[in-house]
């Protein structure tokens, strides 16, 4: 049974968010605020390739789900802003980060290839389609993780970013077959080219956690609250796993051959009963709904 895709209007109040928001855990904190600063970019370029690839679109229950998919894209970007307003406001600046971020989307993965490369539209189209369902792997499996944890409930998080944590987590479950789905619908596998979802993969998974490390360095390194005493290491992030406040190194890798495997879909992540659970449930979604 199909299952309608829609954008909710949510909005969250952050004036009573400390800057660490789980209580003593400024690398678990952000670990997971790295997401802030990764996700207004991405998902503003996820909705760009999409829109670039809507004519392609043959299938009507297809063309629905991209629609709603878009438009749950666009509000992530936008509430994962506001994150970093709250951020800048407490003297957390993070517009150097943000710059790469946004050079990495707009330039490397702009309309046309980098560097004067001769790549055929529909080609780059294609590779572009390919890495947003690779990044959607990683998104699905996140969002499982975020709305089956109860670690994070027993740390005193704020309430607040919680609720984003899980609305976000919730919808990314249950779109979590929409990219894969675009992309193979717009030649991404067709006869012979099984390789581009290699590629996609190859590409999108070190750079990923790349940005990942790199955005905790530097979250932690310019958090005036710390001002220096605390380093981000693998020690720490290790210690942060251990206590359940952060997903572990093997749900993350396993994601990696599960997406490789030439019969996986993505409709195998995760759980979309325990989503739709949580949307039912998550206040902002009710004040949206409202």
């Amino acid at each position: 049974m199909s299952h309608h895709i829609s954008p909710r209007r949510v909005s969250f109040d952050w004036h009573r968010t400390p800057l660490h928001w789980i209580p003593g855990e400024p690398t678990a904190t952000h670990v997971i605020n790295v997401l802030h600063l990764l996700l207004p970019a991405g998902e503003r370029w996820f909705v760009k390739v999409f829109k670039e690839a809507l004519p392609l679109v043959r299938d009507p229950q297809l063309l629905r789900d991209v629609k709603g998919f878009m438009g749950q894209e666009a509000t992530h970007s936008v509430q994962h802003s506001y994150v970093l307003d709250h951020l800048a406001e407490q003297r957390l600046d993070t517009t150097e980060y943000t710059r790469r971020v946004d050079f990495l989307f707009d330039v490397l993965l702009g309309d046309k290839p980098p560097f004067g490369l001769r790549i055929p539209d529909l080609e780059w189209l294609r590779f572009r389609l390919a890495v947003i369902a690779a990044v959607e792997q990683f998104t699905a499996v996140l969002g499982d993780w975020v709305l089956r944890t109860e670690a994070l409930d027993r740390a005193g998080p704020d309430p607040v970013m919680l609720d984003l944590l899980r609305w976000h987590g919730a919808e990314e479950v249950e779109h979590r077959s929409v990219a894969f789905d675009m992309y193979q619908h717009c030649g991404g596998e067709e006869p012979g080219r099984y390789a581009r979802r290699v590629w996609g993969m190859a590409i999108t998974a070190p750079v990923l956690f790349y940005l990942w490390g790199y955005g905790a360095t530097y979250l932690i390194r310019h958090d005036p609250r710390l001002a220096g005493r605390v380093r981000y290491t693998l020690r720490s992030h290790n210690r942060a796993i251990g206590k359940g406040l952060l997903p572990s190194w093997r749900e993350l890798g396993a994601a990696v051959p599960r997406y490789l495997r030439r019969t996986y879909h993505p409709s195998q992540e995760g759980s979309l009963q325990a989503a739709v659970a949580y949307l039912a449930s998550s206040p902002a979604a009710a004040r949206a709904a409202s």
